[in-house]
């Protein structure tokens, strides 16, 4: 993976070799590594539905909220090495179970990997839609590469506030750099498509979460939202 000699994919920019095992700010190398592969039924009801969303949590995490709720995934670095091909099998096996979607959760540091495994998984018949699961801190430049592969977006938008998202996240920056995130994930997938069983096939979900104390911030995440997007 070229893109992992000096690794850019993410806005922490941390230029290490991961191809060469040097770990980035993610916590990882270029070894793909997933902590669960699974029907998951407890997503947005026009993503998980009555069948469940074929859900892949990975491994590490290149934002790394305090209060993350899959802290031993994310922090911790609990998951198991997986190769491209065998991910690329991975995703065809909820399909079989009869999934709405693959669902892949905190994917931004594997993103290379995964445009490979989905690319894969199509030509052997995948044939659901893929949604990328994401905190938001994304460059638009990685989030470009994924066009014709990602259909819908489950995005974040967790702060408005640089300070507030300095003290739990340790991403100062996250406010702006989301900001051309979502312009990016809107521009790629700018309806919202529903199919006759009222699942989401194509589109933007924006999804906040407000903090103790922080309600005023929340107002103006929701205000962007609406006002911009």
């Amino acid at each position: 993976m070229d893109r992992m000699t000096s690794c850019r994919i993410c806005p922490r920019s941390c230029g290490v070799n991961r191809k060469n095992g040097e770990i980035g700010y993610c916590g990882e190398t270029d070894r793909l590594r997933i902590a669960r592969a699974a029907l998951h039924f407890w997503e947005e009801p026009c993503i998980s539905g009555d069948s469940g969303s074929g859900t892949v949590f990975f491994t590490g995490c290149n934002l790394g909220c305090v209060y993350c709720q899959n802290y031993n995934i994310a922090h911790e670095g609990r998951g198991k090495e997986v190769t491209i091909e065998r991910l690329s099998e991975i995703f065809l096996e909820p399909m079989n179970k009869g999934a709405a979607n693959i669902n892949l959760v905190t994917p931004t540091h594997f993103s290379p990997q995964i445009k490979d495994a989905v690319i894969r998984s199509r030509s052997r018949g995948l044939n659901i839609p893929i949604v990328y699961n994401t905190s938001s801190y994304e460059t638009v430049e990685s989030l470009r590469e994924l066009v014709g592969i990602v259909d819908i977006y489950l995005a974040d938008f967790k702060y408005f506030n640089g300070s507030i998202a300095e003290r739990y996240s340790n991403a100062p920056d996250y406010p702006e750099i989301t900001a051309l995130a979502f312009g990016e994930m809107f521009r790629q997938q700018p309806e919202l498509i529903f199919n006759d069983d009222g699942m989401l096939i194509n589109g933007v979900v924006a999804r906040h979460l407000v903090l103790p104390g922080q309600q005023e911030d929340s107002k103006k995440v929701l205000k962007h939202l609406y006002q911009r997007y």
